[in-house]
Parts: structure tokens; C-alpha cells; sequence
């Protein structure tokens, strides 16, 4: 009987569609902890420090604009600018003073041709031994002179005033003026210079005058020309703008005076302080050389000095064709280039119809300096 108890409960246990548990215990249920994401980085302005997933949220701080070109055709192109400034500048395409090349060349950096007492010609009938030329400022300006040598003196003793400065070739050694030998007309000569500077716009002019009139007088004579407001003030020591600037700028005529400078007229720049000049009127070719004879070679403006004297001391047309013979120039340039690490600033001649001074300058342009 006990047996067949104990089977009976067995079976019970066994049966399809019964279960028991114990008191107390209660089916299992998985829990998931959900993720916290958002901006894990530090550097940003939402930085979530509770984060444990970046969701690409991060935002940061707008960096402050760095300013300059950002045209990359640009001859300023800065590749670090991030906004541009307008400053963008680009390389001409039109010829300044003749050459393209030249537009971006500091002043001092350009070899122009130059006459040596610009408008003591035949043509403006003062003649040999005073003359230095045979043509005058007109046929000097079309073949491509841009620097012009001037002498201002009063036409007598009697009348220093501002009507009565000419141009005269000499001094006042001998007793006399030296307007003795012939005179030219100032408001003329510059009236045409100031004519060409208006109609050749991108061409920048360097008058030399040897001066022997009050500044009031030369400052009144460049006014009444309409010339006193295209002058250039240079600062001593500092560099030269380059010819584009000056054009761009309309400051295109560069004055220099062989005497002290005037504080009270600073647009006369004393050229024995701004600059210097190699030795002139030569006995030969071979005795020229590029040694500074006045001035302050410490500047870089200068004058190479390029023609001959004869037994008198006078100007020598005869040899002025050896003078002025272009490859003689070049060479001699190549030389002045070699003693001082740059081009002459000018080359000045006498009687410029004879050989190519402005052939020479422009060969001299187009040598590469290191």
C-alpha cells in the first residue's frame, strides 16, 4: 500500500501543464541601461561631461578672421587669410616707363635715360662751345628720355626775380651770367614737359637741377608749369615707392637740387644727400669708371655720368658716338652693377643723337640681379 502511495504521487509531479514554485519566488525579466550620448569633446561649447557616446553633435567657436588676400593669382596671395581685405594686387599688363617689367621695380632700382644740360641745344639756339645737344626737349622726349639735367639762373644780375629765371648753361664765374651765351624760355620748356606727363600717364620723370635762383622763385616756376602737384616727397633713408606706386599715387615727378635741402620745400630733395654721382667729362673711355665722385654712396640713387671732354674741358661731340655706343654703356653698367649691387639709376649723356642711351637703359633693365 505504501508503494502504490508513493507512485500516485510521482505521477502527479509529471503531468503535462503543471508547474509549482516554491513561496517567494517570481519569474526573472532582463533589464537594458539605456546609452547617454552627445558631445564628448572637451574643446567644444556643448561638451556633455555625462556623454559616453559622441553623437557628432559638437559645435565650437567661430576662430577670428585672419585678414589678406585670398586670390591665389594674386602677387599678395596669403594662403593663411581667411577673409579677404581687398588688398589683392595683381601684375600689370601695361608698360610703365616702356616696360612691363619695370611697373613693379622701386624707383631706385631703374636705369633711366638721361640728358646732361637738357636744353642747352641748337635747337634752342645756344650753340657750341656752350651747347650739349643738337635737338631739343620735343625729339628728347620722343625718343624715351626720362630724366632731364636743368641749369636755373636769372637772365641778369640786376632782376633776381621769379619772371626773370631761364635756363642758361654755365656759371657766374667769369663776371657775367652765363645767360650771356643764350637762354631758354622755363615756362616753355617745362609747359611742354608737364603737356607730355599728362598725356604719357605711366611714365614717372626725374628732373636734375643745378640751382642758382631762390626756392620761391624754382618752387613758383614748377607751379605756373601745373607740374608742383605731381612732385614726390621722398623720407631720407627710406625706401623708394616703386613705379606703379608713384603712378598710382600721381606723384610721378621726382626733383632733385644740387644744394642743401630746404625744410620749407622738401619736394627739392638735396641729390648729394639722397644720392650720388661717378666722375663726368672724361678724358677717354677707357679712364670711366663707376667710383663715386660726390655724393653719399651709402644711397642708392645714382647718376652714371657717361660723357667725354676735350683738351678745353669742353663737352666733345666728336667723340660722343664712342661715348654713347650702346654696348660700351652696357658694359660699363654691368661693371657700376658688379661694384655696387645695382643698376645706375641713370645714364647721362651728351649729345644723345649720337649712339642709343635709351637702348642702353632699356638692356640695363633687363639684366637679373641677384
Amino acid at each position: 500500500m505504501r508503494t502504490l502511495a508513493a507512485l500516485l504521487l510521482a505521477g502527479l509531479f509529471i503531468l503535462p501543464g503543471c508547474t509549482y514554485f516554491e513561496e517567494g519566488e517570481s519569474e526573472s525579466e532582463d533589464i537594458v541601461a539605456e546609452i547617454v550620448r552627445g558631445c564628448t569633446d572637451e574643446d567644444a561649447e556643448n561638451y556633455n561631461q555625462s556623454a559616453e557616446e559622441d553623437d557628432g553633435s559638437c559645435s565650437y567657436p567661430e576662430p577670428d578672421p585672419i585678414y589678406g588676400c585670398t586670390d591665389p593669382d594674386a602677387t599678395n596671395y596669403d594662403e593663411a587669410a581667411t577673409d579677404d581685405d581687398g588688398s589683392c594686387e595683381y601684375m600689370e599688363t601695361i608698360p610703365c616707363n616702356g616696360m612691363v617689367i619695370l611697373c613693379h621695380r622701386a624707383y631706385d632700382q631703374v636705369t633711366f635715360p638721361e640728358t646732361h644740360n637738357s636744353f642747352s641745344t641748337h635747337e634752342d639756339n645756344i650753340f657750341y662751345p656752350a651747347s650739349n645737344h643738337r635737338t631739343g626737349f620735343q625729339a628728347q622726349w620722343n625718343a624715351g628720355m626720362r630724366a632731364f639735367m636743368l641749369d636755373t639762373h636769372y637772365l641778369n644780375d640786376v632782376e633776381q626775380s621769379a619772371s626773370n629765371v631761364r635756363f642758361c648753361h654755365g656759371d657766374s664765374s667769369r663776371g657775367f651770367t652765363p645767360c650771356t651765351y643764350g637762354n631758354v624760355d622755363p615756362w616753355v620748356w617745362l609747359g611742354k614737359l608737364e603737356s607730355e606727363m599728362q598725356s604719357e600717364e605711366r611714365d614717372v620723370v626725374t628732373l636734375l637741377i643745378e640751382n642758382h635762383v631762390e626756392a620761391d622763385h624754382l618752387k613758383a616756376l614748377l607751379e605756373d608749369a601745373g607740374l608742383i602737384d605731381m612732385m614726390y616727397i621722398h623720407e631720407l633713408n627710406t625706401e623708394w615707392p616703386t613705379l606703379i606706386e608713384l603712378i598710382n599715387m600721381d606723384k610721378r615727378l621726382i626733383v632733385f637740387w644740387e644744394q642743401p635741402g630746404d625744410a620749407s620745400h622738401p619736394y627739392f630733395h638735396d641729390f648729394l644727400t639722397f644720392g650720388w654721382t661717378t666722375n663726368y667729362a672724361d678724358d677717354s673711355t677707357s679712364s670711366m669708371d663707376c667710383n663715386p665722385l660726390r655724393g653719399d654712396d651709402a644711397q642708392p640713387v645714382y647718376h652714371m655720368n657717361n660723357w667725354l671732354k676735350n683738351q678745353a674741358g669742353l663737352s666733345d661731340p666728336t667723340r660722343s658716338a664712342e661715348a654713347n655706343d650702346v654696348d660700351f654703356m652696357v658694359e660699363r653698367a654691368e661693371e657700376c652693377i658688379e661694384d655696387h649691387g645695382k643698376r645706375p639709376t641713370f645714364i647721362a649723356v651728351d649729345w644723345w643723337e649720337d649712339g642709343d642711351v635709351v637702348e642702353a637703359a632699356r638692356l640695363v633693365n633687363l639684366i637679373e640681379i641677384e
